[in-house]
C-alpha cells in the first residue's frame, strides 16, 4: 500500500519551469495499417495470429488507426497542451527488408508526424525500438544472436538521417527487459520464445544495439538528447528474513542492475553473473562490448508502475533464471484494472535510488499510468480513479524533485487507448478513449484535469 498521502486541499506542487509534460505511445499499438505502404510483418504480426497469445483473438491490424489519423490525434495533443509527444517509430515500416534500403514511405510518414508535432509547439520525442522487430531479423535469430545489432545500427542511421534535425530526445529501446525475458525468456510476448540461455543473450545484445545506436544519434542529431527507458522498478523483501531479503536481491539484479550497471557503470553485476552461470557462461559479451554500451547519456527514461513484494519460495523461474526460486506477493492495498499495485512510493524510491546508486543523470517519467474500466456516459468519460492515480504519482515525482532528483519531464501512459499487447483491447490505459469501431476519440475527464496541470505547472 502507498505510504505517500496525496496533498491535502489548499497545498500546491509546482514543477520548473520548462518542465517537459507529455504523453506516450507505441506504434504497433496505435498505427494500425499494418499492411499499407510496404510495412513488413513483425513479431507481434507473427505473435497475434496464433490462437490464445493475445485475448479474445484481438489483432492490431487497424488499432487506433493512428497512421491515418495523426493529423487529428496531433490536434488533440494541442488542445490537452501537452510540450511533449513520445512515440516509436515501426522498424518493419522503416526497414521492411533487412537486406534493401530504407522504404521511404515509411520514413515519410514519420516525417509528416515529426512535422505536425513541431507545428503544435509539442516536441518529438522519438523510440527506435518499442518491440516490434521485422519477423524477417527474428528468423535470422532475433536478439538472440549478435547480428540483430548491426541490423539496428542500420536501422538507427536511417531515422536518425531523415528525423534528426528536429526530434528532441531519443530513447533508442524501450523495456529491454520486457523485449529479452518476457519475448525470450517466458514466451509471453513475441516471439514467444522460453529460453533463460536466449534471454540473456537478448539482454546483451540489445544493449549493444543501444550503444551502437547511441554513438549514431550523437554524431548526427547533436542537437538532440539521447537516451534509453527502462522499465526500473523497486524491489521489496515481503519480510526481513535474510531468505526474503536474498530474493529481493536477486530480482533487482535482473531487472534493474543488469541494465543500468553497463549503461552507467560499464559493467554487469558479479552477483547476476554468478546467479546465472548455470544457464550461461555469459560467452556472448565480447572484448569491447560494454564500452560500446556506456555510450555517454544525456538522460535516462523511467518507465513505472508499480513495485515487486517477493520472498524466497517455491514460485516458478520465469521469466527469471536465477539460481533460488522467489515468490511474489499480491498487491496489498487499491490495484488497477491490470491488478497492478497503486503504490506512488514506489516511484519516488525508484528516482531517488537511481540518483544515489549512479549520480545526478537527467531523469525522465517517460511511462505512467493506469488502466480502469471507462465507461462513455451522456458523452463523457468519467474517470476519477485515474485523476486520483496521477495526482498521487505526480506527487510522488515531485517529492523526489524536492529530495534532490534531476526529473526534467513526465510522460502519462497513454496518450490513447490502445492495443495493449497480449491483453488485446480490454484493458483501456488512454486519456483519450478511443471506440475501435467508429475510431471516434473522447477525452476523459483525466485528460481535462491534465490540461489544467500543464497550463497551471502543477496542481
Amino acid at each position: 500500500m502507498s505510504t505517500l498521502a496525496v496533498p491535502q486541499a489548499g497545498t500546491r506542487l509546482r514543477f520548473p519551469a520548462g518542465f517537459w509534460w507529455g504523453a506516450s505511445t507505441a506504434a504497433y499499438q496505435i498505427e494500425g495499417s499494418a499492411g499499407d505502404d510496404g510495412r513488413a510483418q513483425s513479431i507481434w504480426d507473427t505473435f497475434a495470429a496464433v490462437p490464445g497469445n493475445i485475448e479474445n483473438g484481438d489483432s492490431a491490424e487497424t488499432a487506433c488507426d493512428h497512421y491515418r489519423r495523426y493529423a487529428g490525434d496531433v490536434r488533440l495533443m494541442a488542445e490537452l497542451g501537452l510540450t511533449a509527444y513520445r512515440f516509436s517509430v515501426a522498424w518493419p515500416r522503416v526497414m521492411p527488408d533487412p537486406d534493401a534500403k530504407p522504404d521511404p514511405r515509411g520514413l515519410d510518414f514519420y516525417d509528416r508526424l515529426v512535422d505536425e508535432l513541431l507545428a503544435a509547439g509539442i516536441r518529438p520525442t522519438a523510440t527506435l525500438y518499442h518491440w516490434d522487430l521485422p519477423q524477417a531479423i527474428e528468423d535470422r535469430g532475433g536478439w538472440a544472436v549478435r547480428e540483430t545489432a548491426s541490423r539496428f545500427s542500420e536501422y538507427a542511421a536511417a531515422v536518425a538521417n531523415r528525423l534528426g534535425d528536429r526530434v528532441a530526445m531519443w530513447n533508442t529501446l524501450n523495456e529491454p527487459w520486457c523485449s529479452a525475458f518476457l519475448g525470450y525468456g517466458a514466451g509471453i510476448h513475441a516471439p514467444g520464445r522460453t529460453s533463460y540461455a536466449d534471454a540473456l543473450a537478448a539482454t546483451h545484445h540489445l544493449l549493444l544495439a543501444h550503444g551502437r545506436a547511441a554513438e549514431i544519434l550523437r554524431a548526427r542529431c547533436p542537437s538532440a538528447q539521447v537516451s534509453i527507458a527502462l522499465n526500473a522498478g523497486t524491489v521489496r523483501p515481503a519480510t526481513g528474513t535474510a531468505a526474503d531479503r536474498d530474493a529481493a536481491r536477486m530480482i533487482d539484479g535482473m531487472l534493474n542492475r543488469i541494465f543500468f550497471d553497463p549503461l552507467l557503470r560499464g559493467s554487469y553485476p558479479s552477483d547476476v553473473v554468478e546467479d546465472t552461470a548455470w544457464v550461461s557462461d555469459w560467452s556472448f559479451v565480447r572484448d569491447g562490448d560494454l564500452a560500446e554500451i556506456s555510450q555517454p547519456l544525456d538522460a535516462i527514461g523511467v518507465n513505472y508502475y508499480q513495485p515487486d513484494v517477493v520472498a524466497a519460495g517455491d514460485g516458478p523461474l520465469l521469466p527469471y533464471p536465477t539460481r533460488g526460486r522467489v515468490s511474489w506477493r499480491p498487491p496489498d492495498g487499491p490495484v488497477t484494472g491490470m491488478g497492478w499495485a497503486v503504490d506512488p512510493s514506489g516511484l519516488h524510491e525508484t528516482l531517488v535510488r537511481i540518483t544515489r546508486d549512479y549520480g545526478s543523470i537527467p531523469l525522465y517519467v517517460t511511462e505512467n499510468g493506469a488502466a480502469f474500466d471507462d465507461a462513455v456516459t451522456n458523452g463523457r468519460v468519467h474517470d476519477p480513479a485515474r485523476i486520483e492515480y496521477l495526482r498521487a504519482h505526480f506527487s510522488a515525482a515531485h517529492r523526489a524533485l524536492a529530495d534532490g532528483v534531476d526529473l526534467r519531464g513526465y510522460f502519462v501512459w497513454s496518450l490513447l487507448d490502445n492495443f495493449e499487447w497480449a491483453f488485446g483491447y480490454g484493458k483501456r490505459f488512454g486519456l483519450i478513449r478511443v471506440d475501435y469501431e467508429s475510431q471516434e476519440r473522447t477525452p476523459k475527464d483525466s485528460a481535462f484535469w491534465y490540461r489544467d496541470v500543464i497550463a497551471a505547472g502543477g496542481f
